[in-house]
């Protein structure tokens, strides 16, 4: 069958087979199948979809193009967690040091930035000399000797999605349940994890911008690893505003270094305990959510969990000097204030914009091989439900070109809803979604 008659079929509404499914990947990941025609295929399953068949098949075809590690002589249990991407979402820096110091081996496969949101491995790299490139074997070395590993995808690893990854970026369909879902799981399933925890995010900085579909992708989530027997559960949280403070590779290395310091933005610890109690559960090192918590803050105030970041960055070759000279991550030339145009209190913030403003400025990619700088970007100083003078510094924005600065300083500006009436502050976790239940938190 060629690759026209399986785009013309999902451009139609028609059910893929496996085989078919099976044909079309293997042939883009062998150069048989170019560029164009995966984008049409990409975009035919944005407009029709798939159901949980396909997008299983979908999945596992993706996985099976490359390697499946098999971390059984660990005897940790291997627990990793999964974000569906947002603006300041560092939460992967701290979770996974901070859950491996707790007796939790963490294996982490992880992105580069897509379309407005930010990615781990970008941020990771703006630590001078850390590799995220790292073989098979060097993965497995650092899970056994540490603990935790957090490296990019392999010509090992699912490398189909590899490149569909890159060019979904780049053609307008990133938003879609059954390629997040394949693209997601394909990494997640090669590499050894025994469960996974997911934050899928919500709101207007987000892929999924409504609760329903929000709901939707986690459930297709965890249907579809479910077929593999692999322990399984989602958040559903807020990315109606940014996370914590800071938006932009370096900035957010630094934020992070900060909270393993015990130095949280509130939001961002809510949601981080969150998630790393629900891996230290399915991890069967904990059986309550508070008794987790109390394991994660306790290695935070005893040093452990930072002690582990370090470990990290040195096993993958960074300068673990950043952790006390935040000097030596790359700075940028330019700070450039945003100041408040009225006093009242902040309604929204169109947290979107804010991302692809960061884009603009360097921090993200807007063409595939756009390089980043790791310097430039945002500290967001208020949030929704702050009340805010006149001429109040709301945002800061750390630039190498000024004149791209004043421009994301007019985006940020326009990004804020500020009005008399007060406003109330958003919740951070919505939902929790497993195999039985949707429970509203």
């Amino acid at each position: 069958m060629r690759a026209y008659q399986i785009i013309s079929k999902k451009r139609d509404g028609e059910k893929l087979k496996k085989e078919e499914i099976d044909i079309f990947i293997d042939g883009y990941t062998k150069g048989k199948v170019p560029d164009y025609q995966m984008s049409a295929f990409l975009m035919a399953v944005f407009l029709k979809g798939m159901d949980i068949e396909e997008t299983a098949d979908l999945t596992f075809s993706m996985m099976r193009t490359g390697r499946v590690l098999d971390l059984s002589e660990i005897p940790l249990a291997k627990i990793d967690k999964h974000s569906t991407g947002g603006v300041g979402d560092k939460v992967s820096l701290i979770l996974a040091p901070l859950v491996a110091s707790c007796g939790v081996c963490v294996p982490m496969l992880s992105g580069r930035g897509l379309g407005h949101t930010g990615g781990t491995l970008d941020k990771l790299e703006s630590i001078p000399g850390f590799k995220t490139s790292l073989s098979l074997k060097q993965f497995e070395r650092n899970l056994k000797k540490i603990g935790v590993c957090v490296m990019g995808q392999t010509q090992d690893i699912a490398p189909a999605d590899k490149k569909i990854y890159a060019l979904r970026d780049v053609t307008a369909t990133v938003e879609s349940i059954p390629l997040i879902t394949s693209s997601i799981l394909s990494k997640k399933l090669a590499e050894g994890a025994d469960g996974i925890v997911f934050d899928v995010k919500m709101g207007n900085g987000a892929f999924m911008q409504d609760q329903e579909n929000a709901i939707t992708l986690a459930q297709t989530l965890i249907k579809v690893g479910k077929k593999l027997k692999k322990r399984m559960v989602a958040l559903v949280t807020d990315m109606n505003e940014p996370l914590g403070e800071a938006v932009g590779n370096s900035l957010e290395v630094i934020e992070s270094i900060q909270a393993l310091k015990g130095n949280f933005k509130e939001d961002l610890m809510e949601v981080t305990l969150a998630l790393g109690s629900y891996m230290l559960i399915l991890g069967k090192r904990v059986k309550s959510f508070g008794k987790g918590e109390e394991i994660l803050l306790q290695a935070i105030r005893d040093g452990k969990a930072l002690e582990k970041f370090r470990q990290m960055v040195k096993a993958q070759g960074g300068d673990e000097r950043v952790i006390d000279n935040y000097e030596l991550l790359p700075k940028a030339k330019f700070e450039i204030s945003v100041k408040s145009p009225k006093s009242g209190y902040i309604k929204s913030i169109d947290t979107k914009k804010i991302g692809l403003a960061a884009v603009e400025l360097g921090a993200g990619r807007e063409k595939k091989d756009d390089k980043i700088d790791p310097a430039v970007g945002f500290l967001i100083k208020k949030k929704v439900g702050d009340y805010d003078k006149k001429g109040e510094v709301i945002a800061k924005v750390l630039a190498n070109d000024k004149n791209k600065g004043e421009v994301a300083k007019d985006r940020i500006l326009s990004s804020y809803t500020i009005v008399k009436a007060k406003s109330k502050r958003l919740s951070k976790i919505y939902h929790l979604v497993d195999n039985k239940r949707i429970k509203n938190i």
